[in-house]
C-alpha cells in the first residue's frame, strides 16, 4: 500500500484516512477532541462510546462501519494524482466492547490488522468470526499480517475466559466475610462482572465514569455506585495496590483480585525466590492451599496466583494466549507478519516462533529482552531468531494474486501501539 494513504491506531499527520480498532487508552494516544486531520473510521459501538471519551470531538469526521460489510473508500494516490480504491471490512475482536480488527483489499494485495483480539477456539463468537474471515477472503492469500503479539510466548498459556470467571466466582465465594476488590479498566472485563453477578445474585460497584459506560452498553441494573448495597467493587486498576489493600484491611477484612494474562507479581509470600511460574503448572487439586498461597482450579488445575495475602491474580486475558495466536496463523496463513506491541520490555517478533507458518522469504534478525537479576539490575539479552523460507506444508497451494501488487507492506511504529500502512522495499 501506498505511503500517505491509511493510519490504525496512529494519528500523527500524514494518512488520508484513520481508523480505531477500540478505545482503550494505548490505542488512542495522540487522538483528543481537537483533532481533524481526516474521516476516523470505527464499529458502531466504539462510535456510541466516543463521546464518553472526547466529549468535544466534531462527530461530523466519524465514520461507522457494520461488523461483516465490505466497505469501498476512494482514496488519492500521493504519488500519480489519480484515484485508488480500498475495501476495508470490520470483523469483531473479541477483546473488549467495541473491539474489531479489520482486512483491507486493494491493488496491493490483502492486509489483516487485528488490533488486540483473543480468540478462543471453542467459543460462540470465534466461531462466527471465523466464518466470516474466511469467507471474506475467499481465495486471497493475507500478504501482511499485522498481529496482537501481547502474549506470542510459549509460557503464556492461560483457560478460556468462561473458566476463568469461574474461578474468581470460587475465590469471592470462599471468602464470604471479605469484601472484594477487582481491577479492572474502563472498557473490558464487563463479561467478568456480569458472570459474578449472575453467579453470586448480587450487585458490583463501579465508579461514577465506569458507570456511565455500562449504562451506555446496556447495563442499567447490575452496577451501582452506592458502597451499602454490595461487598463487591471494581475498581480502577491504576488504583489497585499492596497499599490500597492493606489500608482496606484495616477496616474490614477485604482481598484483591487482578484479572490478567499477566501474573500480578510483587514479591512471593513464603519467601520463594521464584516470583514468576507458569499458570499451566499444575499443583494440588483442590481449593486453596495455605502451604503455597497458591489456588487451583477443582476441574481443571489450572493456577490462579497468590502473590500476597490479600492479592489473587486469576488468568483472565482478553488478549490470545501463544496456542490461540498459533492457531490464528494457521488459519489465515499469511505471507508475512508483524507485531503491532512493539514497546514492550520483553518484545518477541511473532515470526521467532511462528516464521515457518509463513510463505515469504525472511531475514534473520535479532531481539533483545531483559532478564532481572536477584540484586535488581536488567541484563539485555540478544538472542538471534530464525525465520524460514519456502512454503510449508499447511500453506494454501493455491492463491488468487491481484494485478498491481506494491513488493511489501511493512509497518512503522511510532507509539506503543498503531501503525502508518505503507510500501517499504527492505525488510526493517
Amino acid at each position: 500500500m501506498e505511503k500517505g494513504l491509511v493510519s490504525v491506531d496512529r494519528w500523527t499527520e500524514g494518512s488520508q484516512v484513520y481508523f480505531l480498532t477500540h478505545l482503550h487508552a494505548d490505542h488512542t494516544q495522540g487522538l483528543t477532541s481537537r483533532w481533524a486531520r481526516g474521516p476516523l473510521f470505527c464499529s458502531r459501538l466504539t462510535s456510541e462510546l466516543f463521546p464518553s471519551k472526547f466529549s468535544d470531538f466534531d462527530f461530523s469526521l466519524l465514520r461507522v462501519m457494520d461488523i461483516g460489510v465490505w466497505h469501498s473508500i476512494s482514496l488519492v494516490s500521493p504519488s500519480s494524482g489519480s484515484q485508488a480504491v480500498l475495501q476495508v471490512m470490520a470483523i469483531d475482536a473479541h477483546h473488549c466492547p467495541g473491539a474489531v480488527m479489520f482486512l483491507f483489499r486493494g491493488d496491493f494485495g490483502c492486509i489483516l490488522y487485528t488490533g488486540d483480539f483473543r480468540w478462543e477456539a471453542e467459543s460462540k463468537q470465534t466461531k462466527i468470526g471465523r466464518t466470516m474471515l474466511l469467507n471474506a477472503l475467499e481465495d486471497d492469500n493475507v500478504d501482511i499480517l499485522y498481529l496482537d503479539n501481547t502474549y506470542c510466548n510459549p509460557s503464556f498459556d492461560f483457560p478460556p475466559r468462561e473458566v476463568a470467571a469461574k474461578q474468581v466466582v470460587d475465590i469471592i465465594a470462599s471468602h464470604p466475610d471479605h469484601d472484594i476488590i477487582i481491577g479492572i479498566d474502563t472498557l473490558g472485563k464487563e463479561d467478568l462482572l456480569l458472570h459474578i453477578s449472575q453467579a453470586l445474585k448480587i450487585k458490583i460497584w463501579v465508579w461514577p465514569e465506569r458507570l456511565e459506560t455500562m449504562h451506555l452498553l446496556g447495563f442499567h441494573d447490575i452496577f451501582t455506585t452506592k458502597t451499602s448495597l454490595t461487598r463487591v467493587r471494581a475498581v480502577p486498576r491504576y488504583s489497585f495496590s499492596i497499599e490500597t489493600l492493606e489500608g482496606l484491611n484495616t477496616m474490614r477484612p477485604t482481598i484483591g483480585i487482578m484479572p490478567s494474562g499477566l501474573p500480578w507479581v510483587v514479591k512471593p509470600t513464603k519467601g520463594d525466590d521464584n516470583l514468576f511460574y507458569s499458570f499451566s503448572t499444575h499443583l494440588k487439586k483442590g481449593k486453596l492451599s495455605e502451604k503455597d498461597g497458591t489456588w487451583t482450579d477443582k476441574l481443571n488445575g489450572s493456577v490462579v496466583g497468590r502473590f500476597h495475602q490479600y492479592i489473587y491474580s486469576v488468568p483472565y486475558s482478553d488478549h490470545s494466549c501463544f496456542a490461540e495466536i498459533k492457531e490464528f496463523i494457521e488459519l489465515v496463513q499469511p505471507t508475512s507478519m508483524k507485531g503491532i506491541v512493539s514497546a514492550s520490555s520483553c518484545y518477541t517478533d511473532p515470526l521467532y516462533y511462528f516464521g515457518k507458518l509463513c510463505g515469504a522469504n525472511q531475514l534473520s534478525k535479532r531481539f533483545c529482552y531483559k532478564l532481572g537479576s536477584k540484586d535488581g539490575d536488567e541484563r539485555a539479552v540478544a538472542v538471534q531468531t530464525k525465520y524460514y523460507s519456502g512454503h510449508s506444508s499447511s500453506t494454501k497451494a493455491t492463491s488468487k494474486r491481484r494485478r498491481g501488487r506494491m513488493n511489501w507492506v511493512m509497518a512503522v511504529r511510532r507509539a506503543h501501539r498503531g501503525a502508518k500502512i505503507e510500501e517499504n522495499d527492505s525488510s526493517d
